[in-house]
């Protein structure tokens, strides 16, 4: 496949959307394939998480050289994991540097998550975000920090520092709102102190895909348990996989609003860069629905979707670029609006309450397992 009949070039040149990389690990890196990634497939930044670092340093010898240089140096095991992760995405980012450089600080971003053990922590997420930036140290880092009620004066305060920031964690609309005027509250108190705003960069991570999954499996329990009637059963089965969709394109409306007041423009004039949506979790699920969903019913101006490598690929083989993020948004809201149909009774707050929770504890135990079996490895490579 040739860059010119890749759908995600597309996808970036006509409609305005950038494409980065849900994954990172140094096999990637030293491999040569992100670099790849980069030029063959249009990859214009990165992110990581717990999770993910799990699945890259647990078992995999590529570390062990730097984990035995940090025994000898009479590291802990947090000292030892923070060195393998700040060196990965020391190098990430200056692998994507030239692409930072070329997009005027648009793109090129790799992403860190502070450790979500303190997503409930206003203060310890301040202090450890400040230390990932200084001690990374790369323009184009930014940091994640969970959209928890109290990530938000974090996030407001990072910005106002000068710090860029990825906003995780999102699921409602509300929560995404909250964000976008904390970015911006940011910016003001940093503007009325006379700093520079015009090289902060930031985005709001909307997930997608766990959202279907959790209405998806309540309508599947009202179905078992038996609908009163065809109708009521019909209302159910009609809404199975397109809560999520829907969801990204009233934010999407709410992103149009925000950005195009008063308040924002003055901001603006400053040489502000807006704050982009990010559509996250966008690996489809369930495989009755396209493996591309969340890409290709998704596509619009400034904003970035994250895909794992397994999306990169399907989107390269059989994505249909089109300008989909406001079509029949009267329709996503009457979708949304359906949910509190008798008939249908899904408590939306409850989903998203559970989401957030959910998600927290989906980075917390991956770090956990890591910092578990990296114990292991530095007991059994100390004793070598």
């Amino acid at each position: 496949m040739t860059t010119a009949t890749n759908p995600i070039f597309e996808i970036e040149k006509k409609y305005g959307q950038s494409i980065w990389l849900d994954n990172l690990s140094r096999d990637l890196i030293e491999s040569g394939e992100l670099k790849q990634l980069i030029e063959r497939r249009g990859i214009v930044g990165i992110t990581s998480n717990p999770a993910i670092f799990e699945k890259a340093i647990a078992g995999n010898k590529i570390y062990d050289a730097d984990i035995e240089a940090g025994i000898k140096a009479g590291k802990s095991v947090e000292e030892i994991y923070e060195s393998l992760i700040f060196t990965d995405i020391r190098n990430a980012c200056d692998i994507l540097k030239p692409v930072y450089e070329e997009t005027n600080g648009l793109d090129g971003y790799v992403s860190i998550e502070v450790p979500a053990t303190i997503a409930r922590d206003t203060e310890a997420t301040i202090r450890e975000v400040r230390r990932y930036f200084q001690t990374i140290d790369r323009p184009n880092l930014m940091v994640k920090i969970p959209g928890t009620p109290e990530g938000l004066p974090a996030v407001e305060r990072a910005i106002s520092e000068g710090i860029n920031v990825n906003v995780t964690l999102l699921f409602s609309v509300d929560s995404y709102v909250e964000t976008a005027w904390a970015y911006i509250r940011g910016l003001e108190k940093r503007a009325a102190e006379g700093k520079e705003i015009s090289k902060i960069a930031s985005v709001a991570s909307f997930f997608l895909s766990r959202i279907d999954t959790n209405i998806d499996n309540r309508i599947d329990a009202k179905l078992k348990a038996g609908a009163d009637s065809i109708e009521q059963e019909a209302k159910l089965r009609a809404i199975k996989g397109k809560v999520a969709i829907a969801n990204a394109k009233i934010a999407y409306q709410k992103y149009k609003e925000i950005y195009s007041s008063d308040r924002w423009q003055a901001l603006a004039e400053k040489g502000a860069k807006v704050q982009r949506l990010l559509w996250a979790s966008t690996s489809t699920k369930n495989p009755e629905y396209s493996d591309v969903m969340y890409v290709d019913e998704l596509i619009g101006a400034n904003t970035v979707n994250t895909l794992p490598p397994q999306t990169i690929e399907a989107c390269a083989d059989h994505c249909h670029p089109g300008d989909r993020i406001e079509s029949d948004v009267e329709g996503a809201y009457r979708l949304m609006e359906s949910l509190k149909d008798p008939d249908i009774d899904i408590d939306l707050k409850e989903v998203m309450d559970e989401l957030l929770e959910d998600g927290i504890d989906k980075f917390v135990k991956p770090f956990e397992s890591l910092m578990s079996s990296l114990e292991t490895k530095v007991k059994q490579l100390a004793t070598v």
